[in-house]
């Protein structure tokens, strides 16, 4: 089973984390895997990418012409793709050693359609004592709440998921006006084209803990004013996904009621009866994220 593993970036000035993420795939400890490095749109970057990986086996390079967003750059590298297999990391990220291994493992154990694995921090400036693990999710990382052992579930990170080519041979690419793309911050293109896939094939994405991509968590994404406006736009995104999915919003169900019974009693259980001002403050911003999700959703169906 060959696998390829798309890498999109368009940041000359990030080109340091791109390189760390292509070694990460061509450093894995499964043989039939190739990178698929996509540049959207710079000339600066794509001609640095060409001179250190022009002539290494296992890398293949493609370059869009203008910008065109990360959902259209995810679609053309898996058409300069060849894998069996087609898995998409990012270019902050860095996939663990037997990450490709494992998602094959996955594969041929539970004869999936898509696989995914667990996303885990890098904190660059240091782990924030404030932000709720229920709420990592914000910044790339596999939240508190989330499956524990291997299971099917809705989709994963769009870091660390992958699907069968005959997946998109059947039903298409990412949808294009979803994703990331400038100043539009709508998301869940992998929530929309795993609903596609379950649509078609009565599948859902099989997730692997122990497929691990670590995703390096900027010091800007730790700052409280970030988080809340991330927090308002995927509120927003949500009421996009509901008028693309049909029932969309059972893992948010969940992730609510988890939060609500479990997660803020217990902040509030640690703040009261331990005194502990890290509880404190993580209960209240848990408060503060789960508004702000909410005025995102609420902006959304107000616009229209």
């Amino acid at each position: 089973m060959r696998v390829s593993v798309v890498i999109c970036a368009y940041d000359p000035d990030l080109y340091g984390h791109l390189r760390d993420a292509v070694e990460s795939v061509l450093e894995q400890s499964y043989d039939d895997v190739e990178a698929v490095v996509v540049v959207d749109g710079s000339e600066t970057l794509h001609r640095r990418v060409r001179d250190d990986y022009g002539d290494v086996e296992g890398v293949r390079i493609h370059r869009n012409e203008t910008n065109l967003g990360l959902s259209r750059s995810r679609n053309a590298g898996i058409e300069e793709s060849t894998g069996d297999v087609i898995a998409f990391l990012d270019d902050d990220a860095v996939a663990r050693p037997d990450w490709v291994e494992k998602l094959v493992e996955t594969y041929e154990r539970r004869d999936a359609m898509a696989a995914g694995g667990r996303m885990a921090p890098q904190w660059v400036a240091g782990e924030p004592t404030f932000l709720p693990p229920e709420f990592y999710w914000l910044v790339g990382v596999t939240h508190r709440g989330f499956p524990e052992e291997e299971c099917e579930v809705r989709n994963t990170f769009g870091s660390n998921i992958s699907f069968k080519r005959e997946v998109f041979e059947e039903i298409g690419g990412f949808e294009s006006e979803l994703g990331r793309h400038g100043d539009r911050q709508i998301q869940g293109e992998e929530t929309e084209l795993s609903a596609r896939m379950h649509d078609a094939f009565g599948e859902r994405v099989w997730y692997n803990p122990d497929a691990v991509v670590e995703h390096k968590v900027f010091d800007f994404r730790t700052d409280p004013k970030w988080l809340v406006t991330r927090a308002f736009w995927q509120g927003y995104s949500k009421r996009a996904l509901d008028e693309l999915i049909d029932d969309s919003g059972g893992e948010e169900g969940a992730f609510l009621s988890q939060l609500l019974f479990h997660g803020l009693p217990g902040y509030a259980y640690g703040a009261v009866v331990r005194k502990s001002s890290q509880a404190a403050k993580r209960g209240l911003f848990a408060l503060v994220l789960t508004a702000a999700v909410g005025f995102g959703f609420l902006y959304a169906v107000a616009s229209g």
